[in-house]
């Protein structure tokens, strides 16, 4: 079972923040009260991820609201596991990971994207980074 970052929560949470700004500087929108409840309590009990299925249903609602901002594949369209490379220099990810990638859950794939962009080797992070920032415009 996949678990969801922390840092994934508080993208979400500064996502929110963005879209929908404190009116008063107390009160919060109902998608970051849910997001700041699981926050909370990670901290509190030091936790760094939360489990996917066992966050509050409007938490999750939340982070899935925000995930869906966020690129899809890590994909540049140089694949080196069609190679036989077990992990693409490319994306960075596994050829499991490439082969399952339509099936994973979002913090599945969160998870794999966390891995590769922390090693930061792929191509996609340096020699082709310029694609990146094309696809992303």
């Amino acid at each position: 079972m996949a678990g969801i970052h922390i840092t994934d929560i508080e993208a979400a949470i500064n996502h929110w923040r963005a879209l929908k700004p404190s009116p008063d500087g107390i009160t919060l929108a109902p998608e970051l009260r849910a997001l700041a409840e699981v926050y909370a309590l990670m901290v509190y009990h030091r936790f760094d991820e939360a489990d996917e299925h066992g966050m509050p249903r409007d938490a999750y609602e939340a982070w899935k609201a925000w995930y869906q901002t966020t690129p899809d594949t890590p994909c540049i369209a140089i694949c080196s596991t069609s190679q036989g490379d077990e992990q693409c220099k490319g994306c960075g990810r596994t050829f499991e990971e490439v082969k399952l990638w339509g099936e994973m859950t979002p913090a599945e794939k969160r998870v794999t994207w966390r891995r590769i962009t922390l090693h930061g080797g792929a191509w996609r992070f340096n020699r082709y980074a310029e694609r990146v920032l094309k696809k992303a415009a």
